[in-house]
């Protein structure tokens, strides 16, 4: 029988509310490669944005950018860019009504205005510092994902005028760009496809909304302590949080580590 894979989001799942990773994750991850079983980052962030993660915890392959972009083992198996001229039609709308635009591809990310107060909330968040401005950045190589800054009561004229588009919130003012029908569980099925690895061998841990249909496609869906209610529901297992040693207690209790870990 082929080895497990286990999915992980970063964001209040590899990472802590310090947006550090808990030295009981690295020991999990750690142990689970020494098991020979795939470890796999599945996020909403653009690669750029968690070089770093990957370093720390040496894992090569990822669902990034909600499922868009897909890397196994540092080759990309993969790809799928938002159109183009939808997106030059939606940088347009928004730039004559203020709001802000990320554009982000497979290298890099860029937003579309300088000093604007929802981009750094968003960045802030993230604790990433406030990215360069190129509002054609678009036009230079395939995005894989927007992000729309604005407020709430802004956001639904966006939703009506693209109905070709999800828009997924992720902070106060920020909504992650994505064709309709992307998700990470559709990059995921990629990486299952290409690796032939049955369903019922895959396992995924996550918190948020952008989590839903990865933890519902798994054989196996983790939901982290503080997740999101929405996220609880659709898992098979719930774990402590992410700053409370979520990971090592999931692995755990699905049975992929042993109980009597230890993290000297």
């Amino acid at each position: 029988m082929k080895k497990p894979i286990v999915f992980f989001d970063i964001d209040g799942t590899l990472l802590n509310e310090e947006k550090k990773i808990p030295a009981s994750t690295k020991k999990a991850v750690h142990l689970l490669q020494e098991q020979g079983i795939h470890t796999v980052i599945a996020t909403g962030r653009a690669p750029k944005m968690f070089y770093w993660i990957q370093k720390e915890l040496n894992i090569d392959s990822y669902v990034a950018m909600n499922g868009q972009y897909v890397v196994f083992d540092g080759q990309e198996i993969y790809a799928n860019p938002i159109d183009r001229d939808r997106l030059e039609t939606l940088s347009m709308m928004t730039a004559s009504n203020g709001h802000g635009m990320a554009y982000c591809s497979h290298l890099d990310y860029k937003v579309s205005k300088s000093n604007h107060p929802f981009i750094e909330g968003g960045f802030d968040s993230l604790m990433l510092p406030y990215p360069e401005v190129d509002e054609e950045y678009f036009k230079q190589l395939p995005i894989f994902q927007g992000h729309l800054y604005c407020g709430p009561q802004n956001a639904q004229m966006y939703f009506d005028h693209f109905p070709d588009f999800s828009f997924i919130k992720w902070d106060a003012n920020a909504y992650d760009i994505l064709p309709k029908g992307a998700s990470k569980a559709v990059g995921i099925q990629k990486m299952l496809e290409i690796l032939d690895i049955k369903k019922e061998n895959s396992f995924a841990f996550g918190d948020g909304l952008n989590d839903l249909e990865m933890l519902t496609m798994v054989g196996t869906g983790v939901a982290m302590g503080n997740a999101v209610p929405e996220a609880k529901a659709a898992a098979d297992v719930i774990t402590t949080s992410s700053s409370h040693d979520g990971i090592l207690n999931g692995l755990i209790k699905v049975g992929l580590l042993e109980k009597d870990v230890t993290l000297v």
